[in-house]
């Protein structure tokens, strides 16, 4: 049963705290106005789906839980750090609507809603701040500046040999809490992971040599742990067969949901082998599979001295700000993203809707020389200056200066969120997951926007 505010968390002990305790800092202070509006929570409201029975038992207050989420980005505190150190601070506790005699919420709870909400309702909670933001906060969006970046997924560095080892492991892991649906003579799964380990481990003492076989050495071990994988999705196809099979009568849906579940892994190992295969033929491997828990991210190459590939998703972020002083800082819209490695035109289109659908209409637009002049002209055609560094030009040395500057700041814009609102690496796998996470960042990035503006 949903539940959108709680009852009012003060108790005996809270109304005994001296004024200076009980006073939130100020930044603190300004987001507790900010989020006083109901309408933030609407929503979570239409977006709840309707329980099976309208008695069960009542969530936590979502008013509760927003803010607890935004005090997680703001620190970069994971579950547990947020509860331990929202339980140990009377301001956190009192910004979170927790009296001093309440429990905390259990930190898989929180970890929980934030999976079951989803990305789709952050983005739409930014929405409604930003709307808000208009309509009460008069503000209004003069000049825009885009710009993408890599959110790291949160895996190692892969390589094939590792890659075979976490297919061995995860199929035999997997089958083994699934075997017992089958019944008896349900077929065995091998954990081959130690055999792949061996070849790994065999890969690291080759390369260290630097003798001149090391490459045939490496491609034939390398090799050896594709076979291992492959022995391993057999049988766990042979596995999940048999649970089809068995899918009659008490049970059929928990044997076809495991079937499924082992399928749906052997797939993904089955591509590891044949990742392997094709680096062995020499072939060009395109959609590259990095890892066994994360089968969302992709290697993404941008060019860095100091990580020249890196492993996760691309975003697109799109800041809104109200002059193109030095310093402005403005608000940014949900972040569109796609599976792979988008280009900035790819994911242009999801930004001018996001624009349109605000109801903005900022005149100048400053963007990278990754972005071409006939999208931006067509997808933002509200702008009367357009500057694309390297490529066009507003026809204003002037103005090019001013702009120029400007579009830097979305460099530092994107610095500054990963620094400060964990936009540097997802924790939470999947697309989906690496949405909420940057869904979270943008909203509580807006959200302090807010409140220094009103402050």
């Amino acid at each position: 049963m949903l539940r959108l505010v709680g009852p009012q968390a003060e108790c005996l002990f809270d109304v005994g705290l001296p004024v200076e305790v009980a006073e939130l800092p100020a930044d603190l202070t300004a987001l507790d106005v900010l989020l006083e509006d109901r309408g933030l929570l609407a929503p979570i409201e239409k977006s709840w789906a309707a329980p099976a029975r309208a008695d069960g038992r009542p969530t936590i207050p979502m008013d509760r839980y927003v803010r607890l989420m935004v005090i997680k980005s703001r620190t970069g505190w994971g579950y547990e750090t947020l509860v331990r150190e929202v339980s140990d601070s009377i301001h956190l506790r009192r910004f979170c609507r927790i009296a001093l005699t309440q429990r905390v919420p259990h930190e898989s709870t929180v970890r929980k809603l934030t999976r079951r909400l989803g990305p789709d309702v952050v983005d739409q909670i930014t929405r409604a701040v930003i709307d808000k933001a208009t309509r009460e906060r008069r503000f209004v969006a003069r000049a825009v500046r885009i710009d993408s970046t890599v959110v790291e997924s949160d895996i190692r560095y892969p390589n094939d040999a590792a890659l075979a080892v976490d297919a061995t492991r995860v199929l035999a892991r997997e089958a083994k809490r699934l075997r017992s649906l089958a019944g008896k003579g349900a077929r065995r799964v091998r954990d081959r992971s130690r055999s792949a380990g061996q070849k790994l481990r065999a890969i690291s003492r080759t390369v260290a040599r630097r003798t001149g076989q090391a490459k045939t050495i490496v491609l034939r071990l390398t090799g050896e742990g594709g076979e291992l994988v492959k022995d391993s999705v057999r049988e766990t196809r042979a596995l999940a067969r048999q649970l089809r099979d068995h899918a009659r009568g008490r049970g059929a849906q928990a044997k076809q949901r495991a079937a499924d579940r082992l399928d749906g892994l052997a797939d993904l190992a089955e591509k590891i082998a044949r990742q392997i295969a094709q680096r062995l033929a020499g072939e060009k491997i395109t959609d590259r599979l990095v890892s066994m828990a994360d089968p969302d991210a992709r290697p993404i190459r941008k060019g860095k001295l100091r990580a020249p590939t890196e492993f996760g998703y691309v975003f697109q972020l799109a800041e809104l700000t109200e002059n193109t002083r030095r310093g402005a800082r403005g608000l940014i819209l949900p972040a569109p993203t796609r599976i792979g490695s988008p280009n900035e035109a790819d994911l242009l289109p999801d930004t001018a809707e996001e624009i349109r659908d605000a109801g903005l209409r900022p005149r100048e637009v400053a963007v990278d020389g990754g972005f071409q002049p006939g999208p931006v002209a067509e997808l933002l055609p509200d702008t009367t200056n357009t500057f694309i560094a390297g490529r066009q030009s507003t026809g204003n040395r002037r103005s090019d200066r001013r702009l120029a500057r400007y579009r830097v700041g979305a460099e530092g814009r994107i610095s500054h969120l990963k620094r400060g609102y964990g936009l540097r690496r997802s924790r939470l796998r999947g697309i989906d997951g690496a949405r909420t996470s940057v869904g979270w960042t943008i909203l509580t990035y807006n959200l302090d926007t807010l409140a220094i503006r009103g402050a």
